[in-house]
């Protein structure tokens, strides 16, 4: 077989050369391109925030960073000059960092030095909110750091409005006055020191008092008339107590006579008043310790406050007689004074023991019991009531339990 030799076309050969070079070149550059678009972070997915300032700033430039406790939650990717004079700052928030900003969180303008660059300070609020920021919201900006031209500017109008005259003669003074008191003024600036050092601990509290004193002026505010109408009132006590000088000393002189007068009885009767006093602590505590009963009692008695008035005037009493259960015997039946068991008003339900109700009978070591063992009760002297009735009856009596007893 025969080969068949192909020739290569010149010009094909001088078009593919520039061709791969145009290419090589195209890709070199948009590597560049691309590495420099994911360098400045054009690539990452961000969230837009707007804040509203009253101004920008001298240095405030776009990419500059956005800052949450130092740390970068984004940057700054436009500003807007609007109308009215103020200025629209467009934000590029990070996605990945947006829940952890309150969305009533603070924007400041700060920068780190007079002369350096500003940043858009967030700072997180007192008490943050349940909602995090997020897309599309409109913040205002609270502070803009004041640049050096502003200063510059304002001294100048000042510098403008000042006699050059004035302010060498004012100048002259304190010269005058400062010169040989060098000594002065550092000891004058040591006590300062040393104030401001023993007020400083108190800082937190002076700052709650200026937050509570809107409230505290408002409510003197309020009280004013009655403010007014005191102190008017305190003037008149004052000048009648002027008008009546002589009869208020006279008055004075009669009590300092009768607190000597007293204290002459109290100190020659001290010992008979102590004895009295140490004398009525028996009484007082027996009281003392009944004062359950004499309550009662009291209560007892109330409910006849609450009755109606007898028809007719005078006093109205019921009494009557029963038998009683034993007759006295001697020695057992002597009295004594030797209760105990404290008062038992509230264990027997009184003073309110209800209708048809009769309290539980006490038996209290007094000198005699009803109850005692051996006690006969109530005996009927039948021979004599057949006496009072037939008249007197032939033979013995007829009661053998009254044999030899008279009646």
């Amino acid at each position: 077989m025969n080969a068949v030799k192909v020739e290569e076309n010149p010009l094909s050969r001088s078009v593919l050369r520039p061709l791969t070079g145009l290419l090589t070149v195209a890709a070199i550059v948009g590597v560049v391109i691309l590495a420099a678009q994911m360098f400045r972070g054009a690539m990452t997915p961000v969230v837009p925030v707007t804040v509203m300032s009253d101004r920008a700033g001298l240095v405030m430039n776009p990419d500059a960073k956005v800052k949450m406790l130092g740390v970068q939650m984004g940057k700054v990717s436009s500003i807007e000059n609007l109308p009215n004079g103020k200025a629209a700052i467009h934000l590029a928030m990070d996605p990945s960092q947006l829940h952890l900003i309150p969305a009533n969180v603070f924007v400041d303008i700060a920068s780190t030095t007079v002369f350096g660059a500003k940043f858009v300070e967030l700072i997180p609020p007192a008490k943050p909110a349940a909602q995090s920021m997020h897309r599309g919201q409109v913040l205002d900006s609270q502070h803009v750091t004041v640049e050096i031209n502003t200063v510059f500017e304002q001294l100048s109008a000042l510098l403008l409005k000042i006699n050059p005259m004035k302010l060498n003669s004012i100048l002259s003074a304190l010269s005058s006055a400062l010169s040989g008191r060098g000594q002065h003024i550092g000891e004058m600036i040591a006590h300062l020191d040393h104030f401001f050092a023993t007020i400083q601990p108190r800082l937190p509290q002076l700052d709650h008092e200026f937050e509570v004193a809107p409230d505290v002026l408002d409510a003197y505010a309020d009280a004013a008339p009655d403010l007014i109408r005191v102190l008017d009132n305190t003037t008149r006590i004052s000048q009648t107590i002027v008008d009546q000088q002589d009869n208020l000393g006279a008055a004075l002189s009669g009590v300092i006579g009768l607190a000597e007068r007293g204290n002459d009885v109290l100190g020659a009767n001290r010992q008979p008043l102590t004895d009295l006093l140490r004398l009525l602590t028996p009484t007082t505590d027996l009281l003392n310790r009944y004062h359950v009963s004499l309550n009662c009692a009291l209560a007892g008695m109330e409910p006849f406050v609450h009755n109606a008035p007898s028809p007719v005037p005078g006093l109205v009493g019921m009494g009557s007689l029963v038998l009683g259960k034993e007759r006295y015997r001697y020695p057992q039946d002597l009295p004594k004074v030797a209760a105990k068991g404290g008062p038992h008003c509230a264990d027997f339900g009184m003073p309110d023991i209800g209708p048809s109700t009769l309290p539980p009978y006490l038996i209290a070591d007094v000198g005699t019991n009803t109850a005692r063992y051996g006690n006969q009760s109530i005996l009927l002297n039948s021979d004599g009531l057949k006496q009072l009735l037939y008249g007197p009856i032939d033979g013995p009596p007829r009661n053998s339990g009254q044999v030899g007893l008279p009646g």
